[in-house]
């Protein structure tokens, strides 16, 4: 068998059980409330319906991701470059995760001289959902997930930190946990669920819109950094040439 039909076989075997998990929630939940609706309190019936909630979520995030992975292995997925504004879209995002994550704070520090960065402004905003949802999945209640931006490599790049004081990450897991389907062992993360593909699907989007992403992780908080190309005419003008 070659390498190419092994990654495939280890693909389809993970996707299918990945799959299976919440479809197997969903309809067992969901043949008790049909069973034994007259049995059932109101407030069982809102829990069983806020399981099937909740799994039909991780259903959908998990085809989703599904068919980003395709597209970044195909190689086909066209990105749009349009000069883009950091604030808003991170404004955005924590609005969003912020009323799923109900019982986390959100710390928002974008630097108002901050330029605007030349990126594909749905895929900047996919990629900021994934870090900022993940800082808050894997961190404690009440905890504060901090969002900031700054400048680096002499003003070429704009810095964007998502910092959490969550699970941590060791060392030699910085890498490991960019791969497809890699998620770290540990009582935290085995009451998480996941795909294990956020963070491989972030890099890859990082990576096609010319920046860079990295992790630290020490004493128990976490800074993931993307860099991305500063915006000037410049940039904008040779972005349209190549199109």
């Amino acid at each position: 068998m070659s390498e190419s039909d092994k990654n495939y076989e280890d693909f389809i075997s993970t996707v299918s059980h990945e799959l299976r998990t919440p479809l197997t929630s969903i309809r067992g939940f969901s043949q008790t409330m049909l069973a034994s609706w007259d049995k059932l309190d109101d407030e069982s019936k809102k829990k069983f319906l806020k399981i099937i909630e909740e799994q039909s979520n991780r259903l959908i995030n998990l085809v989703e991701n599904m068919l980003s992975v395709t597209k970044i292995q195909s190689a086909k997925e066209m990105l749009i470059f349009k000069e883009t504004d950091v604030a808003p879209v991170v404004n955005t995002v924590v609005s969003i995760v912020k009323n799923q994550y109900k019982n986390r704070n959100f710390e928002v520090d974008i630097n108002p001289k901050t330029p605007t960065i030349l990126v594909d402004r749905d895929k900047f905003m996919q990629v900021m959902t994934n870090l900022i949802e993940n800082a808050a999945k894997y961190s404690d209640e009440n905890s504060t997930v901090k969002i900031q931006s700054g400048f680096c490599k002499n003003c070429e790049f704009v810095s964007i930190k998502v910092i959490d004081n969550g699970i941590g990450i060791s060392e030699e897991d910085y890498e490991k946990i960019f791969t497809k389907f890699s998620r770290i062992d540990n009582p935290l993360t085995r009451k998480v669920q996941g795909s294990g593909l956020g963070l491989y699907i972030t890099k890859n989007l990082v990576e096609k819109m010319k920046g860079e992403i990295s992790v630290t992780s020490h004493d128990g908080e976490t800074t993931f950094e993307v860099r991305f190309p500063v915006c000037n005419l410049e940039t904008i003008a040779r972005e349209k040439c190549r199109q």
